[in-house]
């Protein structure tokens, strides 16, 4: 509901800056502003106020109407909306894609390599999360998201670099920020080294994902991809990193 609401704001100040609101003060008045939105004029009022309220317009109340102009806050949300269909207008690539795969249990691979300390760092510095010591592994469903899964690999990656210790090398790790089950947020791993083909996804977030989520092998889980180092706007929330025995996400 609060990001119903949201938009709702966001999609008043777009409507007041094509009266003229952005740039300078503008006269409106709620029957006016409700007929333009298709909307009853109660609600046209209300929507003021809380606009007001938030600090995204200013407004002073005269017997033929309000006099309105976009505020600073405001002004950042027309930005924001501005920079985000500018991306999706203009990139070459999708923001984000969808993959949907099966919960099973890994080789415990994950684990061992997340546990390493010069991953973990590179992780922390580059995702702002402390990973859970294992990964959740999804078998992709379906031949979309096999290809799907292909086409990442042609898009912008936030790269976790190899190192080498005393007695063997470690190679580079792309990586995209990830929503888990619209709940979670984290991140997908691919390894340049890994027994697993293109058919698995391999899961890291701050949590342990299959407690977090109440996930058991079989079941399905919808994970969102972005495709550039984006900060992540959503509901999701970074949950507190269990202490766990168990490796295997």
């Amino acid at each position: 509901m609060a990001e119903k609401r949201q938009w709702q704001h966001v999609y008043m100040i777009l409507k007041l800056s094509e009266m003229g609101a952005y740039r300078r003060i503008t006269k409106v008045s709620t029957d006016f502003l409700a007929e333009k939105l298709g909307i009853s004029q109660q609600t046209a009022s209300r929507y003021l106020i809380e606009l007001e309220r938030k600090g995204w317009i200013k407004r002073d109340i005269t017997p033929e109407g309000s006099l309105v102009k976009i505020d600073e806050p405001g002004v950042r949300e027309l930005l924001k909306l501005y920079s985000n269909l500018r991306g999706v207008i203009e990139t070459a690539y999708p923001l984000s894609v969808t993959l949907e795969g099966t919960v099973f249990t890994g080789l415990g691979e994950g684990a061992y390599y997340v546990s390493k300390e010069n991953y973990r760092k590179q992780i922390v510095e580059k995702f702002g999360f402390e990973p859970f010591q294992g990964t959740l592994n999804l078998k992709l469903t379906s031949d979309y998201d096999v290809k799907t899964r292909l086409e990442l690999e042609a898009y912008p990656a936030i790269d976790v670099e190899g190192f080498k210790s005393t007695d063997r090398s470690y190679g580079l790790v792309k990586c995209y920020p990830a929503i888990i089950d619209n709940k979670v947020k984290g991140a997908i791993v691919i390894a340049t080294r890994s027994h697993y083909d293109v058919s698995v996804i391999e899961v890291i977030a701050p949590t342990y994902l299959r407690k977090q989520l109440n996930l058991k092998d079989g079941y399905k889980v919808k994970v969102e991809v972005y495709t550039s180092p984006i900060t992540i706007s959503t509901n999701a929330t970074n949950a507190t990193t269990f202490v766990t025995t168990d490796k295997s996400n």
